[in-house]
């Protein structure tokens, strides 16, 4: 395992009905598959071995004596493989049968796991043939190497490997309202396995899923479903093979019902179910789950087994899961409108209820033609049409200066226009030129000086029009922005509200497109679009001969795009700049991105990023949109004076 991922699977194997030696033969088959593909943790259906269906015939001892030979032949077989296999057996102990899974690793059986809910309703009937252990039995197993079977089984189906802790559910035990998956999480699975039998009727496949999604949610695991498929008896039920893996509530990987293909793969990242619960308060974890990182120990599992791992010492597997190049922005169309729709409701009522606690009579914003202030400028709109005023209430300000072109201008000019907003165009060139004259800067010095003094003097003039005007200063900068410090201080980084402080660069340009293709103004819609057509720049430096913009922001700070990954991966989930560079090229493979360009900008995000937190220590107020932001007060607390040196040093690793 290698940065924190686990590659886990599922087989639904067509087998063949009370006949373990066969069904043995393609369950050892299967196995030595999985580990080929670098699988760690492979779940089997429940009762697979014999088959779900068999009926009467689990009380037939030629049976349950085959059980017990092909498990022993199959953990023989399958002892060179690596991986821990999860295999559903009818378990005999004396006088009663078990519905039980059988975890096998390196040749020996290191847990029993017996189910604790037998339903006994409708087409089920489990209750005629198997029995739910006591709390009070304790029960060793000879002819499985002395592996014991305990009472109180939320705690004895949890185990602990070397860089896991996963637990043991059957079917029905994830259905009923006090699943023992609560439990196991408690005492430190990261991982639940889920054997199942379940079978297909309409409905029933968006149904399961929507159980587990919740239960891994509330647990913050990972909850591994596999379901029994063809082979099963077709008399009165149907089965689909359905099998999915989710991660704390998100679907990582499904086989969907009645797929030809019998074997599922994905990687579970336990160093983000880590973080989460690291994060989290809410809820009680053992410290038995943070073993995930062990870089060499040895583990008693089960029956007091060793079991050695040395991690680094194996081969980086391919990933199988997918690493989303913008993580902000839903891929389906229909939610990404309604993300849309939601952020431009968060920030405008956000930004009502300020207006009414201070009983604001207007509010003030610069508008430059770029994306982050127009998309202040739509919310400032929305919030007059929600309290029914007039969007004159708005007051737009361009202020035109040295590097600002006639595009962005005329797109500033022709959406405030398109809005009926109240504009304001105040040239600050002479103003700059005077400051320029009190302070002894040279014009001819395009340098930081030059650049800033700009940024401060268009602040000024907003803020005092704010007070001209009774109003208050809506700031336009972004979360991206603020992540790389990417603003002037006590310029553009200065405002009395920030409606945008909460969302990404590489989201808002999905905003502003979805107001535009909603709106029903062709008139906005049109300059709207010119506006996302143009390159992002904070205009402060003279534009080329041609007229064109000079000073674009990605050719400087790098591509947001890039950028927006490393910050979701950095803030939400705490990847190290190893594993983030290690999904980021996973991520970016094929793109315009090669590798050196992926860590050239890493690099530079990283540098920004501890650089400059005293500008996020002193942010105006914005509403929380998302899952990650930098508000001081809320969700990111960071000394300005952090050094980032072990950050860089492991980067620099990466050469």
């Amino acid at each position: 395992m290698k940065d924190g991922f686990l590659k886990v699977g599922t087989c639904s194997p067509k087998i063949r009905l009370a006949d373990p030696k066969y069904n043995a033969d393609i369950i050892i088959a299967a196995i030595k598959r999985a580990d080929a593909n670098g699988v760690k943790l492979l779940a089997f259906p429940e009762l697979v071995l014999t088959g779900y269906t068999c009926g009467d015939l689990f009380m037939h001892e030629i049976l349950l004596d085959s059980v017990m030979t092909e498990l022993n032949r199959i953990k023989e077989e399958t002892k060179d493989c690596s991986l821990v296999s999860i295999i559903g057996i009818p378990l005999r102990i004396g006088d009663k049968i078990f519905n039980a899974a059988a975890a096998i690793s390196q040749g020996q059986v290191i847990q029993i796991a017996t189910k604790e809910n037998l339903p006994n309703y409708g087409e089920f009937y489990e209750q005629r043939h198997f029995t739910s252990i006591r709390d009070d039995d304790c029960f060793v197993l000879d002819d499985l190497d002395g592996c014991a079977v305990n009472g109180g089984a939320k705690v004895a189906q949890c185990i602990e490997m070397p860089d896991f802790t996963f637990g043991i559910e059957i079917c029905e035990d994830l259905w009923v309202a006090d699943a023992p998956s609560s439990e196991m999480t408690k005492d430190g699975a990261l991982i639940i396995v889920n054997l199942s039998a379940g079978d297909e009727t309409i409905g029933k496949a968006d149904y399961r899923k929507s159980i587990a999604a919740v239960q891994s949610a509330k647990t913050i695991s990972a909850y591994i479903y596999c379901g029994a498929g063809e082979g099963e008896s077709t008399s009165d039920m149907v089965f689909s093979g359905h099998s999915f893996v989710y991660e704390n509530g998100t679907l990582l990987a499904e086989k969907e019902p009645f797929t030809e293909e019998d074997m599922l793969i994905t990687d579970i990242d336990l160093g983000r179910l880590l973080y989460d619960r690291r994060r989290m308060n809410s809820h009680i974890f053992s410290t038995r789950a943070h073993g995930a990182y062990s870089r060499f120990r040895i583990t008693k599992c089960g029956n007091d087994k060793a079991i050695v791992s040395e991690s680094d010492a194996l081969p980086e597997t391919q990933f199988t899961r997918i690493f989303d190049r913008n993580p902000f922005v839903p891929h389906d169309n229909d939610l990404l409108h309604a993300r849309a729709r939601d952020i431009l409701m968060i920030q405008a009522m956000g930004l009502k209820r300020r207006l009414e606690h201070i009983n604001a009579k207007s509010v003030v914003l610069g508008i430059s033609g770029g994306l982050d202030s127009s998309l202040a400028l739509l919310v400032c709109a929305k919030v007059c049409d929600i309290m029914k005023i007039s969007r004159r209430f708005i007051h737009a300000v361009t202020m035109p200066c040295f590097g600002t072109t006639e595009h962005t201008k005329n797109n500033a000019v022709e959406l405030c226009d398109a809005l009926g907003v109240t504009l304001h165009t105040i040239p600050i060139s002479d103003s700059v030129r005077i400051h320029f004259r009190d302070i002894g800067h040279d014009e001819n010095e395009h340098d930081i000086t030059y650049e800033n003094s700009q940024a401060r003097m268009r602040t000024l003039i907003l803020m005092d029009m704010a007070n001209e005007l009774n109003g208050i200063v809506i700031g336009t900068g972004d979360l991206s922005e603020l992540a790389l410090g990417w603003a002037t201080y006590n310029g553009d980084h200065m405002s009395m509200y920030g409606v945008n402080s909460g969302v990404p660069k590489t989201l808002i340009k999905y905003v502003v497109r979805y107001y535009a293709d909603t709106c029903g103004d062709e008139r906005i819609r049109r300059v709207l679009l010119s506006i996302l057509d143009t390159p992002i720049s904070p205009e402060l430096l003279p534009a080329e001969a041609d007229g064109s913009i000079a000073q674009k922001t990605e050719d400087l700070v790098g591509p947001y795009e890039l950028h927006d990954f490393f910050l979701y991966y950095v803030l939400r989930w705490g990847y190290s700049p190893a594993k983030l560079y290690r999904i980021a090229k996973a991520a970016f493979k094929g793109s315009e991105f090669e590798d050196k360009t992926i860590l050239k900008w890493l690099k530079n995000f990283y540098r920004r990023f501890f650089a400059q937190q005293f500008k996020r220590n002193c942010l105006p107020d914005g509403p929380k949109v998302g899952s990650v932001c930098l508000s001081p007060r809320s969700d990111w607390r960071m000394p300005s004076d952090a050094s980032c040196r072990i950050w860089m040093d492991e980067l620099n690793t990466l050469e």
